[in-house]
């Protein structure tokens, strides 16, 4: 940030400037940990070399240093999320789609016919939107899946990503995984991966012929040396479930290639001995699994009016036979989900009610898990880790999954990428009954910026 910039922006913001965290942070003074401990983190060279009691190590510059310091009294410090399935290329579009229907079916129709009409510029202002969202909230690496055109123009959603790529890269890590259909010929999933693209995707259970279409995606990544990321078994009853034979192709695959089977709704309907064969077959390939509570809660279970199934794999018993697993949002405001805030903190939230997960535990999908599942290094307010944290005013994990505080301060690498704060004010002219008489407002401008 140019320093005139900096200053105006301050000036601006008058009586709350002090908050505003400079780009470059070598430390960190007087955060939480999740623990409750209260530390000085700091950083080098985007790496965390020391987390120590709160005010007890002098700055490594002495008091006249110029050392970037980050006043963090009344925040927690967290590992900054992760998002490992996004379809930024469909994030915002709901208004536009309106699909007459709920269900995985409706939803598709609706995305085709409507994709049909877009352009390149169109998808990017709509993604690079979203992943905007992502960043403001805390998320600094992102997977996005992206759909080929079956048109005159079949790589426009590639290219638009490969935009928003390039332009937040000083922001964010992001992953392209393109969606390749029964309907796209294999020079075409070859040059989307020519285009920027870095991973093969798919959703072959839907397709015509399953077993095929899943040995044809794997056979495409060998051939280019790519990671594969599926969409497996989005479905809750039937017999043309994927996993064993996604599993089975890629179970020799050497450690570090990843291997990716998002959603995976049908193991979650099926019987004990039935989850425990997945859950094993998962565990031997070591193939990461990626749960999308709200949206699979969205789609999935219409049929029936009781005993509705949730949507989602068996998150605890995949955990308990060491599968890693990841948590996200998958779809934002598109026709596969109507809502959701692009915020780490609702998946969150979500994993603790319909995954019936601890706290911690739901963290951890959204950030170590996530990172792992991605091929990330780790990152976290813990020595040799990557500092690429979050910042939020709460008083414990509690507070920050279920309030969702706006005040945040997000660093990728070490620097500051996004950062937010409000301003409380209370109308003296309310009798205050409950904590529901005072408005929330953000201060004037309400700094919340990404480049």
């Amino acid at each position: 940030m140019e320093p005139r910039r900096a200053a105006q922006r301050d000036a601006q913001r008058g009586a709350g400037a002090e908050r505003v965290a400079p780009r470059h942070v070598d430390r960190i003074a007087g955060a939480r940990l999740q623990g409750g401990r209260v530390v000085d983190v700091d950083i080098v060279d985007g790496v965390v070399v020391a987390v120590t009691d709160a005010g007890t190590t002098p700055t490594r510059g002495g008091p006249t240093g110029g050392e970037s310091v980050i006043d963090a009294r009344g925040y927690m410090v967290l590992t900054a999320p992760a998002e490992p399935h996004a379809h930024l290329d469909k994030a915002l579009s709901w208004g536009a789609t309106r699909p007459p229907g709920c269900d995985l079916g409706a939803a598709i129709d609706a995305w085709r016919a409507y994709a049909a009409t877009v352009d390149e510029d169109e998808i990017h202002a709509r993604a690079l939107a979203a992943a905007r969202k992502l960043v403001a909230n805390g998320t600094t690496a992102v997977r996005s899946h992206v759909d080929l055109h079956d048109d005159h123009d079949p790589l426009r959603g590639v290219r638009a990503l490969v935009r928003v790529r390039d332009e937040l890269a000083g922001v964010m890590d992001l992953q392209i995984s393109v969606m390749v259909n029964e309907v796209d010929p294999s020079d075409r999933a070859r040059a989307a991966i020519a285009a920027g693209a870095d991973l093969i995707g798919g959703a072959p259970h839907i397709s015509t012929d399953p077993v095929a279409e899943t040995n044809r995606l794997v056979d495409l990544a060998e051939e280019l040396g790519t990671g594969i990321d599926l969409h497996v078994d989005e479905f809750l009853d039937g017999d043309h479930a994927m996993l064993e034979v996604f599993t089975d192709r890629v179970a020799t695959w050497p450690a570090g290639q990843i291997r990716t089977a998002g959603h995976c709704c049908r193991i979650g309907s099926l019987d004990g001995a039935g989850q425990s064969r997945a859950a094993g077959a998962l565990s031997r390939a070591d193939v990461g699994v990626v749960t999308l509570p709200i949206t699979n809660l969205y789609l999935q279970g219409r049929a029936g009016c009781t005993s509705v199934p949730r949507g989602l794999p068996p998150v605890r018993a995949l955990l308990e036979t060491d599968v890693t697993v990841a948590a996200g949002a998958d779809n934002v405001r598109d026709p596969f989900n109507p809502v959701g805030r692009s915020d780490a903190t609702e998946t969150a939230m979500l994993l603790i009610v319909a995954a019936h997960l601890d706290m911690d535990t739901a963290w951890q999908l959204v950030t170590g898990g996530a990172r792992e599942v991605m091929g990330l290094p780790l990152a976290g307010p813990s020595p040799g880790l990557r500092a690429d944290l979050l910042l939020v005013r709460a008083g414990g994990l509690d507070d920050v999954i279920a309030d969702a505080p706006p005040d945040r301060i997000v660093l990728r690498a070490g620097c500051v990428v996004a950062a937010r704060e409000v301003l409380v004010v209370v109308d003296p002219g309310v009798a205050l009954l409950d904590d529901q008489a005072a408005t929330t407002h953000p201060r004037t401008p309400t700094y919340e910026e990404t480049r």
